[in-house]
């Protein structure tokens, strides 16, 4: 009876913020009467997700937050069995509190790849993956600004997650309470409860149907999740509970052990060779032609002197249907290979498709009172020799074109950065960041915020940024609207995780919403300023995919794990 339960709540009980004929249409009742074969996976798809936490009181505190460290094993298996006991326990002696979050983890004492795990997890259940970036090689501002002088030591390389022990999602724009929601849930004595998510890159635009699961926000902390670290990994379980939206205790703990008996511990590692998949057919939205016209449009606009805009970020949404289905993580580990430099994510609610992305951009990372953007704008390909490579590097630091476009993103960010910050730091001030295929203009920007409560008030004032706006980024945001006719959904939005003491975002740049038989949209932006050149424009958005679409053409394999 724990799934009618789950799905009854799941359904919400705010029909302005929910419509179960719409976004939820999949979840009906009805298809607990389909044939008994389906039954059990129905159950754990809808079971998955059953508390929306921004339904709650927000100014109400949580009764616990808790993390329950267990002793370190040496293999998943092991650690599953000793997570299986633990939530057995945590039942029969439960936590005398109307509402909580209690998170229980076992060490590993092997590394083993996070996304290698997820990709051996029932697909049905919501799928979450964050992976950071390695910024060997770059000073760390942040050091300069951060209170804690390092004392949290234990920050995963990569975080996998299956389930939902609480989401966040509503139809509304992300809102100060809805922040005030997550936050409820989160503490700086438990930082590796984390909420991972996004946000739409325009919540004032109508939701496309390949966007509706993911509605104008969706945040997720995952009821079963494996963290890998440099040189070990966890498994972790999470229930919450909060009896005023009437789901108890009782109710997660049992969600959570249907979960955990879909949890698999024979992991195979992936090969990070390419997937062998090929492209059948690819429409562009828009066509060659329009996109031409729109960045003559664009220009037009930009040169007027009654206009203030002095910048567009112009997108482009290719369609690519492939001869078979494409599995989005194993596109992820192959974009791995790519991605020292980047971000990797995948965001996937229940029934949705798997948002994917490989993205070199970071839009903030809070460590305490410090935090950190940086500006990143300006294209060009890595040459295929040291001579050509440096030719490249040295037209785009001298180019005017590619100075005014960088020096909008920058400036821009800086001032965003001002008005939440003590003092704000930019170094260094121009430099070139080189990627796996291409290589942007660059800068790091850090500052030191007034109170942590003001993180809400970092992704209002950098979101959306000019390297994928514009600027003014009001103004650019409107005449996107105006321009495109495909909705951008969370591309270009921000992507990462709130934590109790610390949260990180990237951009959501790079980006692919990988749809079950059907094979996916790719997304890609360039950016218009005085002097873009609409051909240049479009190889530039050519360039840009080409890291998804040359990553299909050669066969994948899988390697067990000893």
């Amino acid at each position: 009876m724990a799934s009618l339960q789950c799905s009854s709540h799941f359904l919400g009980t705010n029909p302005k913020k929910y419509n179960p004929t719409s976004i939820f249409q999949s979840y009906s009742r009805t298809s607990f009467t389909k044939l008994s074969s389906r039954v059990s996976r129905q159950r754990f798809l809808r079971c998955s997700l059953y508390m929306n936490g921004c339904e709650a009181d927000h100014k109400a505190p949580l009764g616990t937050v808790e993390t329950r460290t267990l002793p370190t094993v040496s293999s998943p298996a092991a650690a599953t069995e000793r997570l299986i006991t633990a939530v057995s326990d945590l039942k029969s002696q439960p936590p005398p509190f109307y509402s909580g979050i209690v998170r229980l983890e076992v060490p590993i004492e092997q590394q083993i790849g996070a996304i290698d795990w997820l990709h051996a997890q029932n697909e049905v259940l919501p799928r979450s993956f964050f992976s950071r970036r390695s910024d060997a090689g770059r000073p760390d501002l942040l050091q300069d600004f951060s209170s804690d002088n390092g004392s949290f030591d234990r920050n995963p390389v990569s975080v996998a997650g299956i389930g939902s022990a609480v989401f966040f999602r509503n139809l509304d724009p992300f809102s100060h309470d809805d922040w005030r929601s997550i936050q409820r849930f989160l503490s700086s004595k438990s930082p590796l409860i984390r909420a991972y998510g996004g946000v739409r890159f325009d919540p004032n635009r109508k939701i496309a149907v390949e966007w509706k699961h993911f509605g104008s926000f969706y945040f997720t902390v995952p009821q079963v999740e494996f963290d890998e670290f440099g040189g070990s990994s966890m498994l972790a379980a999470t229930v919450a509970w909060d009896n005023e939206l009437l789901w108890t205790l009782e109710n997660a703990i049992e969600a959570l052990q249907e979960t955990m008996l879909q949890v698999s511990s024979v992991i195979m590692r992936l090969r990070r060779e390419s997937l062998g998949v090929s492209i059948v057919s690819k429409n562009h939205v828009p066509s060659e032609g329009a996109y031409y016209r729109a960045v003559n449009n664009a220009l037009e606009i930009i040169k007027d002197k009654k206009s203030p805009i002095s910048k567009v970020v112009l997108a482009r949404s290719s369609r690519i249907i492939t001869d078979t289905d494409i599995d989005p993580i194993s596109w992820l580990a192959r974009l791995q290979c790519e991605g020292q430099d980047a971000y990797q994510f995948c965001l996937q609610p229940p029934g949705a498709p798997a948002f994917i992305g490989n993205t070199p951009e970071r839009l903030f990372h809070r460590k305490h009172l410090g935090v950190c953007s940086e500006a990143l704008a300006a294209t060009r390909p890595r040459g295929d020799s040291r001579v050509r490579e440096l030719e490249i590097e040295r037209d785009l630091l001298t180019s005017p074109k590619d100075d005014l476009e960088f020096s909008i993103v920058r400036e821009n960010i800086r001032e965003k950065l001002k008005t939440i910050c003590d003092r704000v730091v930019v170094k260094p001030k121009k430099s070139v960041r080189k990627l796996a295929r291409v290589q942007h203009l660059y800068s790091q920007l850090a500052g030191q915020l007034r109170r942590e409560d003001d993180e809400f008030d970092i992704l209002t004032a950098l979101h959306p940024t000019p390297a994928v706006c514009g600027c003014p980024v009001e103004e650019a945001r409107l005449l996107i609207k105006q321009i495109e006719s495909f909705d951008r959904g969370m591309y270009a939005g921000p992507i990462g995780f709130f934590g109790g003491g610390e949260s990180e975002f990237s951009v959501g740049i790079r980006s692919a919403l990988v749809e079950k038989g059907l094979g996916a949209l790719i997304y890609a932006g360039t950016g218009i300023v005085s002097g873009s050149n609409p051909s240049s424009e479009w190889n530039e958005l050519e360039l840009k995919i080409s890291q998804f679409t040359k990553s299909l053409e050669h066969e994948s394999a899988l390697q067990p794990i000893n």
